[in-house]
């Protein structure tokens, strides 16, 4: 019998993932997660997302029922990081090792790189085309800011974890901006914001109009409904101080 002698290309590659740190008890730690499925619809659909459990305490079993009620919650878990090899059993996601923020990726060409995606959706019965989604790359030392001279639809995401994003317009209610340095949205913003997406404390977010479904800095997060309601329709801007979250307008 003869094989085939052509080879397999094996390649390397680097995709955006959210990194999930839950902590104890998770009881209530889910409780949290359900908080935020439930005021930011769709959050989770179709991200990749990475299980950071090196300060968790917990083993094998705990591990694999966590991990269940992550399902049953539509959260797809793609690696563990972090997790000693004894809590590891068979059908478990692959335990991850040397991950990076995805802002020290090296990227090889000189010119940023748009990437259209289409995201997961459930299937409604809809005919029309759903809207993409649009990545950009660039290198750290080629570029460090991205400008959009037009809005972000509903079911756009607008990921540039290099600098800076400025957004010449509003960004509708089911899209996202995801930006390694600070946001600025010259218009309402209405969907999610997520600024210093790799690390960086220092991030802010500024917007004309405050209406967001969900605004972050450097992982922390809160609702708009939980600010005051005097900034709510106002210009804002959006700091850490801490681990909190600190909002106030702008004159």
């Amino acid at each position: 019998m003869q094989t085939d002698s052509r080879s397999i290309r094996i390649k390397g590659r680097s995709f955006l993932a959210v990194v999930l740190t839950p902590d104890l008890p998770l009881d209530q730690w889910l409780e949290r997660l359900d908080d935020l499925a439930a005021r930011s619809a769709g959050f989770f659909l179709g991200r990749p997302v990475v299980l950071d459990v090196t300060e968790l305490q917990i083993d094998r079993q705990q591990l694999a029922e966590f991990l269940a009620h992550l399902a049953q919650r539509n959260v797809s878990i793609m690696g563990i990081e972090g997790a000693r090899h004894s809590m590891i059993a068979p059908g478990m996601p692959p335990v991850l090792k040397g991950g990076r923020p995805a802002g020290d990726v090296d990227v090889a060409s000189v010119e940023p790189v748009a990437v259209a995606v289409q995201p997961a959706v459930p299937d409604s019965g809809d005919t029309q085309p759903e809207p993409q989604a649009t990545v950009l790359q660039a290198p750290r030392s080629a570029l460090q800011s991205l400008v959009i001279n037009e809005p972000v639809r509903s079911g756009q995401s607008i990921i540039f974890t290099e600098g800076d994003v400025t957004i010449v317009g509003s960004v509708a209610s089911g899209a996202e901006v995801i930006a390694g340095g600070s946001v600025h949205v010259y218009g309402t913003l209405r969907g999610r914001a997520m600024a210093g997406s790799v690390g960086n404390s220092q991030a802010r977010i500024f917007c004309r109009k405050l209406e967001a479904e969900l605004i972050a800095i450097d992982g922390i997060y809160k609702m708009a409904e939980d600010l005051p309601t005097d900034l709510l329709g106002q210009p804002v801007q959006v700091w850490l101080e801490g681990d909190a979250i600190v909002a106030g307008k702008v004159n």
